[in-house]
């Protein structure tokens, strides 16, 4: 796979996990693909981070602004750059925080994902 058509394999593979297409998605990861999440949280399934994810807000998407591509010895990477929208568990909109996801790909599969945003710390301020 060349580099120019990784963004859209991993746009795409983030609106399948938006719309909770798991298995979907999943087919895009490789065996025993590493998905990171903030905090260190490392899941081996798509349906093992969803469930995770059920105590802290009950829908999020992404506005996805952009696309960055590299190479990581030999390995495509590309990070995606946006802002992450929802709604928290009590039924209040949340807008505007932001993430960076983070992809190795190996061929056209995803070995890794990383993913950092303030989804935390928003949280927390909002609770404050």
């Amino acid at each position: 796979m060349s580099a120019p058509d990784t963004p859209g394999l991993i746009d795409r593979y983030l609106q399948l996990c938006e719309d909770r297409r798991l298995d979907e998605a999943g087919s895009f990861l490789a065996p025993q693909a590493r998905l990171v999440f903030p905090g260190g949280r490392e899941y081996s399934s798509l349906r093992e981070m969803a469930a995770a994810s059920t105590g802290t807000y009950r829908w999020v998407r992404k506005h996805r602004d952009r696309y960055l591509v590299g190479d990581d010895n030999g390995r495509v990477t590309v990070t995606s750059l946006g802002r992450l929208y929802g709604e928290w568990l009590d039924g209040t909109p949340f807008e505007d925080i932001r993430y960076a996801d983070v992809f190795v790909l190996d061929g056209a599969q995803i070995v890794e994902q990383h993913v950092y945003n303030d989804l935390a710390l928003v949280a927390s301020l909002r609770d404050a």
